[in-house]
């Protein structure tokens, strides 16, 4: 490596300053993978991590890139990722020939220039970083610039425990491939999803992320059997739902899914307990009306009528009527948007508490904080995942603070 100059200096301090300040890992990798992203003008990157657990594989720990790598791994020693590791060697690509065992790893996405380098702090080899230009070559001095700042991110992390927590994969519940979505209007079409691979696992909490437009809530809305969509595969337990007919896809809801709509949609000559001995009525095995009051709270406010409650325990209300059809996956969307803080704190909280039942969970918001609260946090922006990180120590929902 050639002599620092003032332009890596300038970026080395930036990581330093990222890291030495950030509260949690995920928070110091995504900055800091930007930065070296926006330093050599590329696209993608990956966090390849050696979790200590004695099963010589290489898990995916934070990555900037359209697809999801969650259930992805790679044997230390092979590979490009495995050999980097051991070797603790970078492989540089500046101009790119194709491997189908790279190619493999990023779906075929376009690769122009690649590298890969050992993440390494001061006693431990912590695992990878590989970063991807789909459009121009890099210099010898990005590459030079990758590895460098790969060793600031490693030394600054590597006593940080949280590396050393694993995010265990679970049985895949929802699987999407390729989903795309257009709306028709006139003769203006509106391409709002663009192509989202993701697999939703078993128990997880997942949140997604994201502006208004972004395509947060059309997934959710595909997934959860709400909407179907132009293209792409939609799966829910192994089964293909992609060419399901509304009869199927209204068995698919009532049957597994629960829904928490940003607007309450309670019925309003109905009290609370009525508002749930309704859905109760509709499906097999349903949880009563009394425990499910009981769980968000409300075991005392069963006789009131909507107009009798605040906004926070209609809310309430809504998540116990989901609850009591014992879903296999919870979808909200937007569920604290119309809420004032104190208020969506305890919305939040009730949450919380049914993701420890191992009730599974995906939430859309457009609020930063409330990923804290999550196991994996998908963000979106146009049509597309833009990233894909893993809490290992999610907070509390009376912790978050905006």
């Amino acid at each position: 490596m050639e002599d620092l100059n003032l332009k890596q200096l300038k970026i080395i301090g930036q990581i330093q300053n990222i890291v030495s300040k950030a509260d949690n890992l995920e928070t110091a990798l995504r900055d800091s993978l930007k930065v070296i992203l926006d330093a050599c003008k590329a696209d993608y990157a990956v966090v390849w991590y050696d979790e200590n657990d004695g099963d010589d594989l290489l898990h995916p720990y934070y990555w900037i890139c359209p697809i999801d790598f969650t259930g992805r791994a790679h044997k230390m020693g092979q590979g490009v990722v495995g050999k980097v590791f051991e070797s603790q060697k970078p492989y540089l690509s500046l101009k790119y020939k194709k491997d189908p065992e790279i190619d493999q790893d990023f779906y075929g996405i376009k690769i122009s220039s690649f590298v890969c380098v050992p993440l390494t702090g001061k006693k431990d080899n912590l695992g990878c970083i590989e970063i991807v230009k789909s459009e121009g070559h890099f210099t010898e001095e990005e590459a030079d610039i990758c590895q460098i700042l790969s060793l600031m991110i490693g030394m600054g992390i590597d006593d940080n425990s949280a590396l050393q927590v694993p995010y265990k994969d679970r049985k895949v519940v929802i699987s999407c491939n390729d989903i795309q979505r257009e709306f028709l209007n006139g003769d203006v079409t509106t391409k709002v999803l663009k192509g989202v691979n993701l697999n939703v696992y078993e128990g997880e909490f997942l949140v997604l992320l994201g502006e208004s437009g972004c395509g947060k809530s059309t997934l959710l809305n595909i997934i959860s059997g709400m909407d179907k969509a132009t293209s792409g595969t939609f799966s829910f337990m192994g089964k293909d739902m992609s060419g399901a007919n509304q009869n199927e896809l209204t068995k698919f809801r009532r049957n597994n899914i629960g829904f928490i709509f940003q607007s309450y949609n309670l019925m309003p000559n109905l009290n609370a307990k009525q508002n749930l001995d309704l859905i109760g009525e509709l499906v097999n095995d349903p949880m009563s009306s009394d425990e499910a009051l009981e769980l968000v709270g409300l075991s005392e406010r069963k006789t009131n009528y909507p107009s009798q409650l605040s906004g926070g325990q209609q809310q309430r209300v809504s998540i116990a009527r989901s609850l009591i059809k014992r879903p296999k996956i919870l979808f909200a969307d937007e569920p604290t948007a119309a809420l004032d803080y104190e208020t969506s704190i305890q919305v939040l909280q009730v949450i919380e508490k049914v993701a420890h039942t191992g009730t599974t969970i995906v939430m859309v918001t457009h609020n930063e904080e409330i990923t804290k609260m999550a196991d994996r946090v998908v963000r979106m922006r146009n049509g597309r995942m833009y990233e894909v990180s893993i809490n290992r120590h999610p907070c509390h929902a009376e912790e978050l603070v905006w």
